[in-house]
């Protein structure tokens, strides 16, 4: 048995939309989660024109998903943090505190999409860094740093129900604290960046933390937990992402770079942080403020 789940923005989901998918694909009955937000029923097997659809979907504004309907309910979250928990790449924002910001920014976005090495690329952007006052780094979280909406509904309902929320990044150590107090992680790993005499050197420590090292993070984690890979919802928007959203039970290519979202059968494109409890099948009614 499959589930379909049907998200939008608020207000953003007709009710037309989703009673007429259900109809054409021969769905059991339509379960609201949130009002004109997000529904969802189950298919006996995977529609043959399901990708058709979604991108028709995409074009109303509303994110289509299909996952098998046992065990989607998930026991741990890992996520990425820049630009997935966060609205920013914090590395940008310090190169344009450094000078460097349009240099570092166009890196980083190949990077993400794949383009380049992730290593080589955050050596390459860390040591355009040197000299920075690392007090610049409150100042930048204070500042310039926006979280993503939805994300500490995300945890705090999870949490709720006996989840365990792991943030995982290809940052730094420095915003991933703040980051992971801030909206409730039980756990954060990231990259260091090194200072001497309250400045950046540069350099940043090894070993790095990039997409080989988030999928040992997961099965890590997951262990320590007692939990398998198919107990974790993760999710990301990044190239470096994409090993620990294979792994994951369900992995979720938030508002991610073409290249990411096209390996990736779970997509939002269109909901907030949410959407990931959505897909859990959790109603509106059940979040955790």
């Amino acid at each position: 048995m499959y589930t379909v789940s049907l998200i939008a923005r608020p207000d953003g989901l007709d009710r037309t939309l989703v009673e007429g998918l259900n109809d054409a694909w021969s769905g059991g009955a339509v379960h609201w989660l949130s009002p004109d937000e997000a529904a969802e029923f189950t298919v006996g097997a995977v529609p043959e024109n399901m990708w058709q659809i979604w991108e028709e979907a995409q074009a109303e504004g509303v994110d289509l998903v299909l996952q098998q309907t046992q065990g989607r309910r998930k026991s741990m979250l890992l996520a990425d943090m820049d630009s997935t928990m966060i609205g920013q790449e914090c590395i940008d924002e310090l190169a344009d505190e450094a000078g460097v910001g349009d240099h570092v920014k166009d890196i980083t976005a190949r990077a993400m999409n794949g383009e380049l090495d992730f290593e080589a690329a955050l050596i390459e952007r860390v040591g355009l860094l040197k000299g920075l006052d690392a007090d610049i780094i409150q100042q930048v979280f204070e500042e310039r740093i926006t979280f993503t909406p939805g994300g500490k509904t995300l945890i705090a309902t999870m949490a709720a129900n006996g989840g365990y929320a792991a943030l995982v990044s290809g940052g730094f150590t420095a915003f991933t604290v703040r980051v992971a107090k801030a909206l409730g992680f039980d756990e954060h790993r990231a990259n260091t960046l090194l200072e001497e005499n309250g400045a950046l050197t540069g350099e940043v420590g090894r070993p790095i933390l990039g997409r080989e090292a988030k999928v040992e993070a997961l099965r890590a984690i997951a262990k320590a937990r007692g939990l398998t890979p198919q107990k974790v919802i993760a999710v990301g928007d990044g190239a470096n992402d994409l090993g620990m959203l294979g792994l994951a039970g369900a992995g979720v290519a938030l508002h991610a770079k073409p290249a990411v979202a096209a390996e990736c059968d779970i997509r939002i494109n269109h909901g907030d942080l949410r959407a990931l409890l959505y897909l859990q099948g959790y109603r509106r009614d059940q979040f955790v403020e």
